[in-house]
């Protein structure tokens, strides 16, 4: 058989947008059936890079090949819906009107409501329609950038499942580690305008990359070593040797223009963290609050106490009340039954998910030097920076922000520039209690990993609201899952933790079951009257089945619905095939949920 095609090659690929080149000399291949982590950092080009497969950026050289009949699909971070009068509208826009219910399908999963009108779409909102409309088309190839941001986890699990499933090849940027870790297969990783390509899954990117700069310093160190040599013969060389080894000398040149062409690694941002006076040692004490909106509940009858040096996460659906949990617990918004004390000598410091503490249209530059808490009287090209002066250029600096950018509008920085320049006002403060909502949208993993160890080494406590698996496991010693209705349970650990200890509600409500003795009964044959006990793994399974079942049944009944049509098969036989397959496809699923169900029941007991 004839080996298949590479959905996508690019070949010599340059781009410099009138500037230093982003991209010199680039290639790359996307096979069928791949599954490519594309990482890098902040500023290093993936997005870019991701635009240039898309064919949405035109390259100053190379070229760019798509398989024959086949399709490349892009989620972009900020979607233009001009337009379009609904997010539906939006999604489907590319899809015949049989094929609509696969809008709703993922509009099931991702959370976001095809009839909401775009003009009042949050970007979370938009950037879930963008999302929905690149699954409901299923491309051969899908390139995806940042697909977890805005997502709540469970419709981080739903998109997770999904991309397991399909047979699709799709190239991710994220920086949510646990879902880069799950899903790949090889990574691209850029650094320095070269791209390097690894056939193993991100699990390993790290240890590769550690190498790599490890093999660089080593020949960085020779090539130096050899040049000192070559530089003390030119200078202690006789005149008339220098003059039969001219060539020596021309080499000593071409060594010193080999070390000048290198590009020198960027730093990591040298961001520091440094608690203020010590807090009281109880931080916030909540007992017996409660709070609805009209007939939703948000909290019943829920007490906490924080203590100081406590790391407490935040976790449940987007739209649960995580955020009025907060501001609760600070007391910027009162609960209706119940009371919430704050301890003494608190110095809260917040970082909001909205970025809403930077004007768009401020510069760099005047969004720290115009912070009263920051402000330097009679400098105005100081600020302070935990009660001492510094200059605004060299404090943007420690954070990986250039000269150039000092003077440029917030509006035109990246999402993850955004986040670092938050960070600077954030922690130029001092603070004894950090509240964190969302802070690993959008940062590299680089920067993550330093915050992380910043909030590690952090003398104070920490509130935290993140979607982020691996970043929960790091820094959370307590997790409050909201899991709607008004319930929030207090688990110690982190996400892994919680995951392990919480039981679905039949399980915790039943008795437990005697073990069978007979170690030649089969799971099928065991008797009600001795059953086995389920393992965990067996009680998650069987508490998520009747979900699965009834969104199986939904897609059953909407492609049994779309088949109605007598008039489908001669109008669009190439989608009543498609339609048929998938039929056919989840009435198998639904049968082997079913009977997988059965069998659990049945060992349950």
């Amino acid at each position: 058989m004839a080996a298949r095609p590479p959905l996508l090659q690019l070949s010599d690929i340059s781009l410099t947008f009138g500037g230093d080149p982003v991209f010199a000399d680039l290639s790359l291949v996307v096979q069928p059936g791949d599954r490519v982590a594309l990482v890098g950092r902040n500023g290093s080009g993936k997005s870019t890079l991701m635009k240039v497969m898309a064919g949405l950026v035109e390259p100053d050289a190379g070229t760019r090949v798509i398989a024959p009949a086949s399709s490349v699909g892009y989620m972009e971070q900020d979607p233009d819906m001009a337009g379009f009068a609904t997010l539906g509208d939006f999604a489907a826009s590319q899809l015949d009107p049989a094929e609509h219910y696969r809008v709703e399908m993922a509009g099931e999963g991702l959370k976001f409501d095809p009839a909401r009108a775009v003009e009042t779409a949050s970007g979370g909102e938009r950037r879930r329609a963008a999302l929905a409309k690149l699954m409901a088309e299923a491309p051969e190839l899908m390139l995806l950038d940042e697909p977890t941001n805005h997502l709540d986890i469970e419709a981080i699990a739903w998109l997770e499942n999904t991309l397991k499933d399909t047979r699709t090849g799709y190239v991710l940027i994220s920086h949510d580690r646990a879902f880069l870790r799950e899903l790949t297969r090889a990574t691209l990783w850029i650094d320095r305008g070269m791209v390097r390509r690894q056939e193993k899954g991100f699990t390993h990117f790290e240890e590769w990359r550690d190498k790599v700069w490890e093999d660089e310093d080593q020949q960085r160190h020779k090539l130096n070593r050899k040049i000192k040599s070559e530089a003390r013969w030119a200078v202690e060389g006789i005149s008339a040797r220098r003059k039969r080894n001219q060539g020596r000398v021309r080499a000593l040149q071409d060594l010193r223009a080999e070390r000048s062409s290198q590009i020198k690694r960027q730093g990591a941002a040298a961001m520091a963290l440094e608690a203020g006076p010590k807090s009281g040692k109880k931080v916030i004490e909540a007992e017996g609050i409660s709070k609805a909106y009209g007939d939703k509940v948000i909290l019943q009858d829920f007490s906490l106490r924080v203590l100081r040096g406590d790391r407490i996460a935040l976790v449940g659906p987007n739209g649960v009340g995580k955020t009025t949990l907060l501001n609760m617990l600070l007391g910027q918004e009162a609960p209706d039954t119940g009371t919430v004390s704050l301890g003494t000598n608190l110095m809260p410091a917040v970082f909001d998910q909205a970025r809403a503490q930077l004007d768009p249209e401020m510069s760099l530059w005047d969004s720290l030097t115009g912070d009263p808490d920051m402000r330097v009287s009679g400098k105005a090209d100081q600020i302070l920076v935990r009660g001492s002066p510094r200059h605004v250029i060299g404090y943007l600096k420690e954070f990986l922000f250039d000269e150039a950018q000092a003077r440029a509008p917030v509006r035109s920085l990246s999402g993850g520039e955004k986040a670092r320049l938050l960070l600077a006002k954030l922690m130029a403060r001092e603070s004894n209690l950090l509240v964190l909502d969302e802070p690993t949208n959008d940062l590299d993993i680089e920067t993550l990993d330093l915050l992380q160890e910043l909030l590690d080494d952090y003398d104070g406590t920490i509130i935290l609201v993140s979607h982020d698996r691996d970043f929960l496991d790091r820094i959370a010693t307590t997790t409050i899952a909201m899991e709607g209705n008004g319930r929030a349970t207090a688990y110690a650990g982190g996400w892994t933790d919680y995951q392990a200890q919480r039981q679905p509600e039949w399980a915790a409500s039943a008795s437990p079951a005697p073990k069978t003795t007979s170690k030649s009964q089969s799971n099928a044959q065991v008797s009600k009257d001795n059953p086995e006990k389920l393992s965990f793994t067996e009680k998650h399974r069987l508490a998520e089945l009747p979900g699965v079942i009834s969104r199986l049944e939904a897609e059953i009944a909407k492609l049994e619905g779309l088949m109605a049509d007598p008039e489908l098969f001669t109008r669009e036989p190439v989608k009543f095939r498609k339609a048929t397959e998938a039929l056919t496809s989840r009435q198998e699923a639904l049968a082997s949920a079913e009977e997988e169900w059965l069998m659990l029941e049945e060992k349950a007991g």
